[in-house]
């Protein structure tokens, strides 16, 4: 049976690891190396110094490629190096990026502060709907990011993506709330799949690393843009990522299934408001969602109504830490207006649903609401 014929779950286990040789580690420890040996033409050699490359950076790069259905993978130092390296060196004065409005605080940024002063034209628009087709005239590359951060909304990549190619703009989604086990741009015509690793595919709220993943052999400009720009993962949290792949599939299925269960207890109650999931039915993404989607994350938001009753709430949790970021085997939440940048009210919440046990964390956050309240 080929490795593609296996569940996701068991390929994120396999997915990287060299061929069985005796007395060998399963998973090769990281190399740590600025300069290699290297006798002769520095093109006979895979390997001739740390900044171009590294055996550790390639096993995990393949495990990332054959996880997003993809020719190949690039491995950042960040989330944003990783986006970084797919802008910065391809758009153009004159060329015209089509955003979503509604993304990632830091992609907004990028765009607007350093790729619009070049004399990139920068369309942002929102992710729902018909928004961001009616943008793509004259386009030359469209950024999706689908379930959006911190909104949950979500789009349709296949008939976004048919419509940019077929005005000639490329097409990349940053996949980093999905990931691979959940979503897969490139089989829905992406050319690239871009995604913070920090989230859950390293899943121990320990490490930053970024990817690209490509459709095609267009890998190289990529790579070369982070040999130039230094923009180089460490070895050793490499590894540890690689390392962490392969209980990815059992942390999501904890993490869903809680997620799912907060959601559902969440939108019964007369407390909370626009209780947000897209694997949630009733939830405005969610038939959208189903058909691109076979996993749906661990990510939920919800309104508790107010700056004060939301700081009570998170307060009173004993399972949900008050932190930035997502997708750890920790329960997680913040008030996200407590950060500019994003249209949420002052009771929004974005919560990362943890690897604790479903009824213990359902039942810390109802009963944190029910304190919260009075």
């Amino acid at each position: 049976m080929a490795r593609e014929d296996f569940g996701d779950g068991t390929r994120a286990v396999r997915a990287g690891l060299p061929e069985a040789g005796q007395g060998e580690p399963f998973l090769p420890g990281p190399t740590f190396a600025a300069p290699y040996h290297l006798r002769g033409r520095p093109e006979d050699s895979d390997f001739v110094y740390g900044r171009y490359g590294n055996p550790t950076w390639s096993r995990y790069e393949a495990a990332l490629a054959e996880l997003e259905g993809g020719a190949a993978a690039v491995v950042f130092a960040s989330g944003m190096a990783a986006l970084s390296a797919l802008l910065l060196p391809r758009l153009r004065p004159g060329d015209v990026l089509v955003a979503p409005a509604d993304s990632y605080r830091g992609t907004r940024i990028l765009a607007e502060r350093y790729l619009q002063p070049m004399g990139v034209e920068v369309r942002l628009a929102p992710t729902p709907g018909d928004a961001m087709a009616a943008q793509l005239d004259g386009a030359t590359f469209l950024l999706l990011e689908t379930p959006t951060n911190p909104q949950l909304e979500v789009c349709d990549i296949r008939a976004l993506a048919d419509a940019a190619h077929e005005r000639g703009a490329l097409v990349a989604v940053d996949n980093t709330f999905a990931t691979p086990l959940g979503q897969r741009p490139l089989e829905l015509g992406a050319d690239f799949s871009v995604a913070s690793a920090s989230k859950m595919l390293t899943g121990h709220a320990d490490l930053i690393l970024g990817y690209v993943a490509t459709r095609d052999s267009a890998h190289p400009a990529i790579t070369a843009w982070r040999t130039m720009a230094g923009s180089v993962p460490g070895p050793f949290e490499v590894w540890l990522a690689h390392r962490s792949l392969a209980t990815l599939g059992v942390r999501l299925e904890r993490q869903c299934a809680t997620a799912l269960a907060l959601a559902q207890a969440l939108a019964e109650r007369d407390d909370v408001s626009a209780v947000r999931y897209p694997g949630l039915e009733g939830d405005p993404s969610h038939e959208l969602a189903a058909r691109q989607m076979t996993r749906f994350g661990p990510i939920l938001s919800f309104d508790v109504g107010s700056q004060e009753r939301a700081d009570r709430f998170l307060a009173e949790c004993r399972l949900v830490s008050d932190a930035t970021s997502f997708g750890g085997v920790h329960t997680s939440a913040e008030r996200r207006a407590r950060w500019s940048g994003d249209a949420v009210s002052e009771g929004f919440i974005r919560f990362s649903a943890g690897c604790e046990e479903t009824a213990d964390v359902v039942g810390d956050v109802l009963r944190a609401l029910d304190t919260a309240r009075s």
